[in-house]
């Protein structure tokens, strides 16, 4: 009877493993078709994002159309679409309308922009900058002189500044950076090309600012395409992930990972008396007042000294044309009554329309940016005294003409602080 049943035993044993192995084996298919499914769609998903936001191509041909017909003229355009010694590389576009990609035009290294848009609208609730509309490059028109066309410059200045006691001299700038093969004359495909680059927020900051350290230098263009210096060092700090992990990553280790990326505090003290300077190039400059309206770390680099220089500029915007938009703009809250990331004005409930004074000037929303980043590996004997100034800084409430003197004050104090500590050594 016993060795009747063993056979029994060792079949049920037989048809257990049997079973057991069909079953991992659906499973290790199961997850093998899951995992190729899922990759699928990662890889369709990047290279249909890739594709919709990466038009350089688009942005190249249109640009050499209107070259070729004569329509547009620059330094960069022969080298773009005559002797191809200037190239598209990685593209770093976030947004279609706005092109954005590494490049290399000869022996320099460069940022090109190229926009997709044709004629300026200006709609608060997307971007101060220009859409596409149905006519491109139409002004100024043929027969245009060139004081007719210094006068056009000039008002669009003051439209987009106000009135400037030095905007002549600007106008002046303009014209020479105009003439862009230096043969002492403009013609029309030039002053075409520099009329669609003054639409540009980003374009006319670097004019304004074209003295000064913290904006890369231009250095050329084709229409409304051109090629800016590479900043080496981008962004301000953190590390960039691929998405499919950003998802995973809580928000408190993600701000930890970013600090870990950092350079020496001297070298972190001289890129925030960068931002500090800056914000002082654009309260009350030169040229008029310009509010930062985006003041996240993706929004500045820096160079091997260690300057600061500004990354993305489409959300620094003229004070006059903020005004002016801000106030056509309905709401029912406040929060109605913000553009970009950090521009918030108050909403009248009287009139349903935003009021054109920002809640917090630009200083505040610096301190906002710098505070974990300078705070963190500061020497002891500072520590306590700039976290001080950075909580007083950032509290700052109300238009800065409003406490013109309280917010010199604490900027001035900023600055010092950090000199003093680093003046003594090689990273000043």
């Amino acid at each position: 009877m016993a060795r009747d049943l063993f056979p029994w035993g060792l079949f049920r044993k037989t048809l257990h493993i049997q079973a057991r192995f069909s079953y991992l084996h659906m499973k290790y298919l199961f997850f093998s078709w899951l995992a190729v499914f899922v990759g699928s769609w990662i890889v369709y998903v990047e290279y249909s994002s890739y594709t919709e936001l990466c038009r350089g191509h688009e942005c190249k041909n249109s640009i050499c159309d209107k070259y070729r017909r004569g329509v547009i003229d620059g330094s960069a355009c022969s080298s773009l679409c005559e002797k191809d010694t200037l190239y598209l590389g990685k593209c770093f576009t976030t947004k279609p309308n706005s092109q954005v990609y590494s490049g290399s035009w000869g022996d320099l290294e460069g940022v090109i922009k190229c926009q997709m848009e044709e004629a300026p609208h200006y709609d608060l609730g997307t971007e101060m900058e220009p859409r596409k509309e149905a006519v491109a490059f139409n002004k100024p028109t043929k027969g245009t002189s060139v004081e007719k066309f210094r006068e056009m410059i000039f008002n669009h200045l003051k439209a987009k500044a106000g009135d400037q006691a030095n905007l002549a001299d600007l106008a002046t700038k303009v014209l020479s950076i105009a003439d862009a093969n230096k043969d002492g004359h403009i013609t029309l495909p030039e002053a075409r090309s520099t009329w669609a680059l003054l639409q540009l927020n980003e374009f006319l900051l670097a004019l304004v600012l074209q003295d000064r350290e913290h904006t890369p230098k231009l250095l050329g263009f084709c229409g409304d395409l051109y090629v800016m210096e590479k900043v080496p060092h981008s962004p301000l700090y953190g590390i960039s992930l691929p998405w499919i992990m950003e998802v995973w990553i809580p928000a408190g280790l993600r701000r930890s990972m970013d600090q870990w990326f950092t350079p020496s505090w001297p070298h972190k003290a001289k890129i925030s008396i960068g931002l500090l300077e800056l914000v002082e190039d654009v309260f009350h400059g030169t040229f008029g007042s310009f509010l930062m309206c985006d003041l996240r770390a993706t929004s500045f680099g820096y160079n091997d000294r260690h300057d600061l220089k500004v990354m993305d500029a489409r959300y620094i915007v003229p004070e006059a044309i903020f005004q002016e938009g801000i106030r056509q703009q309905r709401c029912d809250v406040d929060e109605d009554c913000l553009y970009g990331a950090d521009c918030l004005t108050s909403c009248d409930l009287t009139k349903h329309r935003c009021t054109p004074e920002v809640t917090r000037p630009n200083l505040a929303k610096a301190c906002d940016t710098l505070k974990d980043y300078i705070l963190r590996g500061a020497p002891s004997d500072v520590r306590e005294e700039l976290e001080k100034q950075l909580y007083a800084c950032i509290a700052l409430k109300g238009a800065a003409e409003q406490m013109e003197i309280e917010h010199s004050l604490i900027l001035n104090n900023l600055k010092t602080l950090l000199w003093k500590k680093i003046s003594h050594t090689k990273d000043s």
